[in-house]
């Protein structure tokens, strides 16, 4: 099998090309397997890039652990930097993924992905839980650098309101108007990873500096800096969300399917 390997601010995925539906009967443990850093490849995600009818290509995302996986933000701007390289050639992108369909640019040689719109954030406590083609919970923290993420992630992550299904949980720190610094503890990877797409997103949908109308928010994260624009409407819902930001090939390689 010949995979590659990208990265999009630190938030790494191994790619396969799968129009030919050679690839479609992988299982679980093989995924999990070619995801494991000691053993494998090594990633935070595994994607198949897929023929669909009627649009350029279909997005399957697995998590890290073999699972097939909800939205991954960062993975939908790096699957369109691989479909480019393979040949796949468009001023704009159109794509299905799990959580429907996305459309996506290539603006300054950084990838422009629109993301799904967001009805609602609900107040939990006194943090904020929304969907952003994945689940997420937002926690603000005043110095976020020197939170223990893996240990206060996890906490929430596995509490009874949200261990059977799972969520992604993020520390968020405002440090300008426009600029938020957000780490995040993906469920699948189960861990920090040095950046999530959703994520972001979720951040600088709940930390909106303008209460209706455009914004666009720089957030930095372990990986680098990715940026979320997007329109708040008067009834509090969200439109025209793009999370743009680099999405780099790493490597190609082959690895046996035999020995998985």
């Amino acid at each position: 099998m010949t995979f590659y390997k990208y990265q999009g601010t630190g938030n790494d995925f191994i790619l396969v090309d799968n129009r030919g539906g050679a690839y479609s009967e992988l299982t679980e443990e093989q995924i999990k397997h070619l995801c494991d850093r000691r053993f494998g490849i090594g990633a935070d995600g595994f994607m198949l890039l897929n023929e669909q009818e009627g649009y350029d290509f279909e997005m399957v995302y697995f998590n890290a652990d073999g699972r097939e996986g909800s939205m991954c933000g960062n993975g939908g701007r790096c699957i369109v930097q691989f479909a480019h390289d393979q040949g796949i050639r468009k001023t704009t992108y159109h794509f299905i993924a799990t959580d429907g369909p996305h459309d996506a640019t290539i603006e300054d040689g950084e990838i422009a992905l629109k993301m799904k719109d967001v009805d609602s954030i609900r107040e939990y406590k006194t943090d904020s839980i929304l969907n952003t083609g994945s689940p997420h919970y937002v926690q603000l923290d005043p110095d976020v650098m020197q939170l223990d993420v893996f240990k206060e992630g996890k906490k929430i992550r596995y509490s009874k309101d949200f261990a059977e299904d799972g969520i992604n949980v993020n520390f968020v720190q405002v440090k300008e108007p426009d600029t938020l610094i957000v780490r995040t503890y993906e469920r699948g990877v189960e861990n920090e990873t040095y950046s999530c797409g959703t994520g972001v997103t979720a951040a600088a949908l709940v930390f909106h500096h303008n209460d209706n109308g455009f914004n666009a928010v720089n957030i930095e994260t372990l990986g680098g800096k990715l940026t979320v624009r997007y329109r708040r409407e008067p009834d509090g819902t969200f439109n025209n969300i793009w999370l743009k930001g680099p999405a780099i090939k790493v490597f190609e390689g082959s690895i046996s399917t035999e020995a998985l």
